[in-house]
C-alpha cells in the first residue's frame, strides 16, 4: 500500500500530515491558489491520515460533511510543496471533527487552516448513526501514541 502522508511530530498536536504540490489549474487569475482548491488539499490528508489507520473504508457506515470553517492567511502558488497536517479534534456521538492546517515547506508560512465536522452515517438509509467503538479507539490510540 502506497500512503502520501506521513506520521510526524514536526507540529504538536498534529502527528500526521501528507505532501501536496500546487498544480497550475489550482490558481486563480492573480497566481495564487483559488480558496475553493484548499479542500482536496485538506481531503487529501483526511483521507491519507485513515489509510494510515487502515480504515479508509467502514463497511456499512461513511462520514458525510456537515460543516467547515476556513481561514486563508498567505497565497500559495504555482508548484509551491504544502504540508498538510491533520489530527481529530473531537469525537461526538454521531460525528468527528479534524483540524486541517496547510503550510508551505520552503519557508514554513501557514497557508490555510480549516475545521471540519463529518457526521458518521448509514449508507442504505443516509441516517446518522454512532462513530463505529473501533474506529474511535484507533484514533484515539493513535493520536495518544508518542511519534516515530
Amino acid at each position: 500500500m502506497i500512503e502520501l502522508g506521513h506520521v510526524t511530530d514536526r507540529r504538536p498536536p498534529f502527528r500526521y500530515a501528507a505532501f501536496v504540490r500546487v498544480g497550475f489549474s489550482d490558481t486563480d487569475a492573480q497566481g495564487v491558489v483559488y480558496y475553493g482548491r484548499y479542500m482536496p488539499y485538506f481531503d487529501l490528508a483526511r483521507t491519507e491520515y485513515h489509510r494510515h489507520l487502515g480504515r479508509v473504508h467502514l463497511g456499512d457506515v461513511d462520514f458525510a460533511m456537515r460543516a467547515v470553517t476556513v481561514e486563508y492567511v498567505a497565497g500559495a502558488r504555482f508548484d509551491d510543496l504544502l504540508e498538510v497536517f491533520v489530527r481529530v479534534e473531537r469525537i461526538g456521538t454521531t460525528s468527528i471533527t479534524y483540524d486541517h492546517a496547510a503550510y508551505r515547506t520552503d519557508d514554513d508560512v501557514l497557508m490555510a487552516s480549516a475545521k471540519a465536522t463529518l457526521v458518521c452515517i448509514a449508507l442504505d438509509e443516509r441516517q446518522a448513526v454512532p462513530v463505529p467503538l473501533s474506529f474511535r479507539r484507533q484514533i484515539e490510540s493513535f493520536q495518544e501514541e508518542n511519534p516515530r
